[in-house]
């Protein structure tokens, strides 16, 4: 699949089509994803702020995902573990970037030559479009290298 039919599928997901989220760009090379978070009625809570699970929603997929593609069919990438500090209310419109660099997929693959597991922590800010931090989020992924059969 090509990042742009993933952007338009991800962007036809009910999950992130009901909540708001729309995908606006992912490169042709898996290294850089950017997502947005409309403020709406149906998305936001009781103080009228974003609902942090739409928050924390706009982020889950990503990080998994550009691994994957940047490390190739040789590897098994999984989503291990996730958290967010919620900095400030969001009561506008947010986004959130993704950067993914050689060096770290060079990282990831020394440290899973001879088999082993590699958990790795990536950092993501969710911020307004004046640049005000609302979230920061931490998703760690788990990457292995296939096992081959004799």
């Amino acid at each position: 699949m090509t990042p742009r039919v993933l952007r338009r599928l991800f962007n036809l997901w009910p999950p992130f089509l009901f909540s708001g989220i729309r995908v606006l760009a992912l490169a042709d090379d898996w290294r850089y994803a950017r997502v947005r978070l409309k403020l709406a009625w149906y998305n936001r809570n009781y103080v009228r702020a974003h609902f942090g699970g739409s928050l924390f929603a706009m982020t889950d997929p990503f990080w998994m995902i550009l691994v994957m593609h940047g490390l190739g069919r040789d590897y098994i990438v999984w989503d291990k573990a996730g958290e967010i500090d919620f900095v400030a209310p969001g009561r506008e419109t947010v986004y959130a970037e993704f950067r993914l660099d050689e060096a770290v997929l060079e990282q990831l693959r020394a440290a899973t030559a001879d088999g082993a597991r590699c958990l790795h922590w990536f950092d993501t800010e969710v911020k307004t479009a004046g640049g005000a931090l609302i979230a920061r989020v931490r998703k760690q992924v788990y990457v292995r290298r296939k096992r081959r059969d004799a």
